[in-house]
């Protein structure tokens, strides 16, 4: 029955690292336009589920990286708890998730049995007013995909950060994909070797198993055909999970130059795929692009201004 005061959700998205057994949830809020909506929501869910032990806020989107866990019972108060994600459970090839929360909070569980990309709903309570709402959804268990580029244009024309969010979006659509991230990362600005501002690319995508090969295929072929230089590189990580030689990598090509030696042996530690899609050199820069696809907003920093 049609409720004027549900808001459906825009779309939600998990994904799981069997690796470090963890699941990545992405959830766009009502109507993918409700910014204050998901500002609450990752305020309360952070704060409240027991499982939950990362997020971020991207606009609508929150991105909360999760331990599977079985039911955890969580006591909520109006106000100060006011919501959570009980249980997270990985069974098969679907990823099931239960939220319960307060008044509005209980309206927004119903919001997300709404949302693309759910399969299957129990609604357990109907929440609203004082009621309390609990909900459990279904959705299809994805693998994370992150790609970094660097070295595709040259001195009279191109721009790396667009052709890559170009060549994503294309994937998206011509491959049913989510296209979830995208970062500038500033690398060192004394590089000799820099077309103009040294900036190297990641993006992420979501994917089912049977489609990642594909998704990685058509991503370099589609690179190759259009970068304008003949050192363009890609480097694949499959995870949600980093490891820190990674991270100390990608902060250590912010502030010097760094040898191509380097760049193999960080990326066979770190389980990356590196391709010489035209060259070598662009390597070193889409290595130490892929830690940063989670955070913008510090890829895009220098390190210290007064390196200009």
């Amino acid at each position: 029955m049609y409720k004027p005061w549900i808001s459906p959700h825009n779309k939600i998205v998990a994904m799981f690292d069997d690796k470090n057994n963890v699941v990545e949830l992405v959830e766009d809020h009502a109507r993918g336009t409700c910014i204050g909506g998901s500002a609450w929501s990752l305020y309360h869910y952070t704060k409240n589920s027991p499982c939950i032990f990362w997020s971020k806020r991207e606009g609508t989107r929150i991105f909360y990286k999760i331990k599977p866990s079985i039911f955890q019972s969580t006591t909520l108060k109006p106000s100060y708890s006011p919501a959570s994600i009980d249980f997270v459970i990985v069974e098969n090839d679907k990823i099931k998730v239960s939220y319960s929360g307060l008044a509005g909070a209980g309206v927004a569980a119903l919001g997300r049995t709404m949302a693309k990309g759910v399969e299957n709903v129990e609604i357990i309570e109907r929440g609203g007013g004082e009621r309390l709402g609990r909900v459990i959804i279904t959705l299809p268990k994805k693998e994370k995909i992150i790609i970094g580029v660097d070295d595709t244009d040259r001195k009279d024309e191109g721009a790396t950060w667009s052709l890559v969010n170009e060549i994503s979006y294309r994937i998206s659509l011509e491959m049913d994909v989510d296209y979830l991230e995208h970062s500038i990362v500033q690398l060192y600005p004394r590089n000799p070797y820099k077309t103009q501002n040294c900036v190297a690319i990641s993006v992420s995508f979501a994917a089912s198993p049977n489609k990642k090969a594909k998704l990685i295929n058509n991503f370099e072929e589609m690179l190759r055909d259009f970068s304008l230089s003949d050192y363009t590189g890609m480097a694949i990580f499959e995870g949600i999970i980093f490891n820190e030689r990674l991270m100390n990598y990608a902060k250590k090509a912010k502030t010097s130059m760094i040898e191509i030696q380097e760049t193999y042996e960080v990326a066979s530690q770190c389980d990356v795929k590196l391709l010489k899609v035209k060259g070598e050199r662009g390597l070193i820069g889409a290595l130490a692009a892929i830690p940063y696809v989670e955070n913008p907003d510090e890829a895009v920093r220098l390190s210290d201004e007064r390196c200009l």
